[in-house]
């Protein structure tokens, strides 16, 4: 019995004696057609190499193995991480190799040389309270992965594949676009888990990209004009960052690369923003 099932997780739950810790934002799925649907946005094919964070029960571990994959997972919870290589056992299918500890503190560079010369996918139905650390950890590791597929909330599925000019848009839709091409894949109601959140859910696909400035120091100063922008978003661009690059002319600045200067940061593309940042580069060099 597949563990997407109510009645075969809760059985499983209550003989391990486990329940989902609230602290580590544990909300279990159990739809099998969701499973299913994040599998196939994921294009799961037979030997792909897969790392999942926050496995919990299995219930994505689960149906991943069935898919005879080379799987990783990472999962903090100690209770849960013992478990799971129950999924192997006396099965065929595919291999599994269990990481107790915590996805932020993950030794990526030498995951990247275990697995050469392939590329990993991550498949992950997110803790909410991490979701952000680990996306805009994760997405710069373009050498190691070539593509997310998570479970976030839905709120945060929307500002991430935001547009410009809606209220939805803001930084982190920039640093991700500039990493990746987000899309969003489908919404989960938040009665597909146990327990279930207060919120409903939704499933984003991140493609990995080669980012637009490659220099770690150029990314932290475009990275430096961009949250300054958004820090103070009721406000017109060349305001906010008048008071972050006092040196600079905004006006100017904006007028070069053909954009009004009564923007407001949500207005800008992430195409905009390059352009601003090599304009005030060019003419007004950044400390």
């Amino acid at each position: 019995m597949p563990l997407y099932r109510p009645s075969e997780l809760t059985a499983f739950l209550e003989k391990e004696g486990l329940h989902a810790k609230k602290a580590l934002s544990q909300n279990f799925l159990i739809d099998g057609n969701l499973v299913k649907r994040i599998l196939e946005d994921a294009n799961v094919q037979e030997g792909d190499v897969i790392l999942e964070i926050g496995p919990g029960p299995g219930v994505l571990t689960e149906a991943l193995l069935e898919k005879n994959v080379d799987l990783y997972a990472v999962e903090k919870d100690h209770k849960f991480a013992k478990l799971l290589p129950r999924l192997t056992e006396n099965k065929e299918g595919g291999r599994l190799t269990v990481f107790e500890e915590d996805a932020l503190k993950f030794d990526l560079v030498s995951f990247e040389k275990s697995i050469k010369p392939k590329k990993a996918k991550l498949i992950a139905n997110l803790p909410y309270n991490i979701t952000t650390p680990i996306l805009t950890h994760y997405v710069k590791a373009k050498d190691c992965f070539e593509k997310l597929v998570v479970m976030v909330q839905a709120e945060v599925a929307d500002r991430i594949t935001s547009k410009p000019s809606t209220k939805e848009y803001g930084s982190i839709t920039v640093f991700l676009n500039f990493f990746s091409n987000p899309s969003f894949c489908f919404k989960v109601k938040k009665q597909s888990f146990i327990p279930a959140p207060s919120v409903d859910s939704a499933v984003i696909k991140l493609d990995l990209k080669d980012p637009p400035l490659t220099s770690v120091e150029e990314q932290e100063m475009f990275f430096q004009i961009v949250r300054g922008g958004f820090s103070q978003r009721r406000k017109m661009l060349r305001t906010s960052l008048k008071s972050l690059f006092p040196h600079v002319d905004w006006n100017q600045a904006l007028i070069s690369i053909g954009i009004n200067e009564l923007s407001r940061p949500e207005n800008l593309s992430l195409q905009d923003f390059l352009n601003l940042y090599q304009s005030v580069k060019k003419e007004f060099p950044l400390p």
